[in-house]
């Protein structure tokens, strides 16, 4: 039993001590040349327009949300549909559940007219 507790510290440690590696010797083997046109701020290359910050609409925030959201609803569809036949009715229940909850937050969502691109 020791031993799985061994294994993670393992990976842990790796996980931790590997990029802290790389990175030093990326900083140590690394030429450090700094001048002004390589300090200057760019966009693709490009010498930049305008200001940096600019607003957007709020509802394109929204709009990635739903679909961060529905994402999420496909990571756990996808692994409930492959295990079906052996989770049984209950996990049924509980995906119907879980899908009715998403359609009232899209049907909230489509009743606030979030989805519309034409109003932005």
């Amino acid at each position: 039993m020791s031993n799985n507790y061994v294994v993670v510290a393992v990976f842990i440690g790796l996980g931790i001590l590997l990029p802290i590696v790389a990175l030093t010797l990326g900083r140590l083997l690394r030429p450090s040349k700094p001048y002004d046109e390589k300090l200057a701020t760019y966009e693709s290359g490009n010498a930049p327009v305008g200001e940096g910050q600019i607003r957007f609409n709020i509802r394109y925030y929204l709009f990635a949300l739903m679909f961060v959201i529905f994402d999420v609803e496909t990571v756990f569809l996808y692994p409930w549909a492959v295990a079906y036949g052996k989770l049984g009715l209950f996990a049924f229940v509980e995906m119907c559940i879980f899908i009715g909850m998403l359609a009232i937050g899209l049907l909230y969502a489509w009743k606030k007219k979030v989805l519309q691109w034409t109003s932005l």
